[in-house]
């Protein structure tokens, strides 16, 4: 079929239901029709597109390789649709019942998701946040492919077509297990860099953060290992002589949750940052705003926090 002028696109929200549920009757419960109803609608598109489209499965239906490929495009019209309606339309959050499917660093969602799933369930128990793994080797794509509607971590500038707003500035701090051995003397960068270092890397890179500095100053580290997640690194430490390097909330975290140490680096480092990027086709969308908005409050909440450790440390 290549003429749309006579075809109901209505019958692609039964599509994309069935195609989701990969089952009829649920996809009615879906859309609020009955099954004949789904069915009917089905027969239609079946007769409009010349293929069957779902196949009889057990325990429900399967897709034809033309439904395969339909997929993926239906699904990504009608999200757009419903993005372009939802930001046209006044933005309650206590009423809302609005999805929003963010990129976070994992760094960025263990300082910022728990504040921010507490303050959904005061003020907009009805929102979802849905949240996908960002780092600066698929945010861009992410966000471009509108799989997510802003990304927060450390990212390089984007181009015209995106806006960047600047949140945290971090410091690194170095994690070790008590009893270490570079607990017993002066913390040198030759001494640092002779320990094997634990590399926190979601995308499988060997190349951290802090590579060039240390190689800078004549003494690059040596890597024992690489992590995906950073479930595994308390374990890890505790039970080797490993030494990682981690932004300094996400350390302090740790060492506090699992009696590891925390030492100050050898050498001085510029300090990263993290950045809010999103598309600027959401600027004047209601609900994307007032997102950013809260994602910028905790983000402040945050360093008054840290304010408040650094005076309790000095007293």
């Amino acid at each position: 079929m290549k003429d749309l002028s006579a075809f109901d696109l209505n019958l692609l929200r039964v599509f994309d239901a069935v195609a989701r549920e990969r089952h009829v009757t649920r996809a009615a419960a879906r859309l609020n029709l009955s099954q004949p109803a789904v069915s009917n609608a089905l027969n239609r598109l079946r007769t409009a597109l010349g293929d069957d489209l779902f196949l009889r499965a057990p325990g429900g239906v399967e897709p034809t390789q033309l439904a395969l490929t339909l997929m993926q495009p239906v699904t990504e019209m009608l999200d757009r649709l419903a993005e372009t309606l939802a930001a046209t339309a006044p933005f309650d959050p206590a009423t809302s019942d609005r999805v929003f499917t963010i990129a976070l660093s994992e760094y960025a969602e263990a300082v910022l998701a728990p504040a921010l799933f507490a303050r959904l369930a005061k003020e907009a128990p009805g929102v979802l946040v849905a949240i996908r793994h960002a780092d600066r080797t698929n945010a861009s794509a992410l966000l471009e492919s509108g799989e997510a509607q802003l990304a927060v971590a450390v990212l390089p500038e984007p181009t015209a077509l995106y806006t960047r707003l600047r949140l945290l500035p971090e410091e690194f701090l170095a994690l070790v297990r008590p009893g270490h051995p570079l607990l017993e003397r002066e913390v040198t960068v030759e001494c640092f860099a002779a320990f094997p270092h634990l590399l926190h890397s979601a995308n499988g890179s060997r190349d951290g953060a802090l590579d060039g500095p240390f190689r800078e100053a004549g003494h690059p580290r040596r890597l024992g290992g690489v992590v995906a997640h950073l479930s595994a690194v308390p374990g890890i430490l505790l039970n080797t002589d490993m030494v990682m390097t981690l932004s300094g909330r996400l350390a302090r975290q740790l060492a506090a949750a699992h009696g590891l140490i925390l030492l100050p680096l050898p050498i001085r480092t510029s300090h990263t940052r993290l950045s809010l990027v999103f598309h600027r086709r959401f600027e004047n969308d209601g609900g994307h705003a007032w997102l950013r908005r809260l994602l910028l409050t905790l983000a402040r909440e945050v360093r008054a926090g840290d304010a408040a450790i650094a005076v309790d440390d000095e007293d």
